[in-house]
């Protein structure tokens, strides 16, 4: 197990986030040790800000230690306004390899849930087990964009294993639990030849799949037709779901307009 670098106070915690299929979102961890190497909003936002200053000071994640105080007092305040909780959109609750990490989301999602407020978790760590036994209308997710471990091991260095995080979201389906994958963000063939049929039946015992295109990278601008291969990759998403009855969210961006198509959908 790995040991956080350190602990930091805040003085909020919920907030109202914009992203497009978000409600209220928390973030209790500064940083993430997963390490992405394409283009992370989250990185690039808290660089922005000069809340971290390189990659190397992001990748050492502190963890919020007032988080459990925080939502005590703002859930009764926000409780009659929040629809879901969203856990994480500039972190990872699950971060892999780090139990004080894990045991503070649990503590979170036990806290937020006893108030009646459903949790939505995304992670590229493991989703632990003890999560069935929360709230039934709680949504457990994780981030997969390939099955090539070397990819993995090149693009998400200090995530989970591919194969490790499947396992742990299809435990968590198999005990009932409402399950759901995010396939973004997607990469173009000049960066891993891969097919997309064999990433969707991996994934297709889910409730739901999103999928969005990688934003922000030169390498992806390289790419002569990029724009069509997301069009053309989200059209294929909509075609599997639809066939077996899974739900699913296009990112806005990934599909072209119809007027650049001649009137293709």
């Amino acid at each position: 197990m790995n040991e956080v670098k350190g602990h930091i106070m805040r003085s909020s915690m919920l907030y109202k986030t914009g992203v497009e299929y978000g409600d209220y979102t928390m973030n209790h961890v500064l940083g993430c040790a997963h390490g992405c190497k394409y283009p992370c909003y989250a990185f690039l936002q808290k660089k922005r800000f000069r809340q971290v200053v390189s990659y190397e000071a992001w990748i050492e994640p502190y963890l919020v230690s007032n988080t459990l105080e925080l939502l005590r007092s703002e859930i009764p305040l926000l409780k009659a306004k929040i629809k879901s909780v969203q856990l994480c959109f500039t972190t990872d609750p699950f971060m892999y390899g780090y139990n004080e990490i894990e045991k503070m989301s649990l503590a979170a999602i036990k806290l937020l849930n006893e108030a009646g407020i459903k949790c939505t978790v995304l992670t590229k760590g493991l989703l632990p087990a003890e999560l069935a036994e929360c709230s039934e209308e709680n949504e457990y997710g994780i981030t997969l964009i390939s099955l090539d471990e070397s990819y993995h091991e090149r693009i998400e260095p200090g995530a989970a294993p591919y194969r490790e995080r499947l396992a742990a979201l299809e435990r968590l389906h198999d005990a009932g639990c409402k399950t759901w994958v995010s396939v973004e963000p997607y990469p173009t063939p000049n960066l891993i030849e891969q097919d997309l049929t064999a990433i969707l039946e991996a994934v297709a015992f889910a409730d739901k799949i999103i999928f969005g295109r990688t934003n922000y990278s030169k390498d992806i601008s390289a790419y002569r037709d990029h724009r069509q291969f997301f069009h053309e990759q989200a059209k294929f998403v909509v075609a599997f779901c639809e066939e077996r009855d899974i739900a699913y969210h296009i990112k806005k961006g990934t599909m072209l307009p119809d007027k650049e198509l001649g009137g293709e959908i």
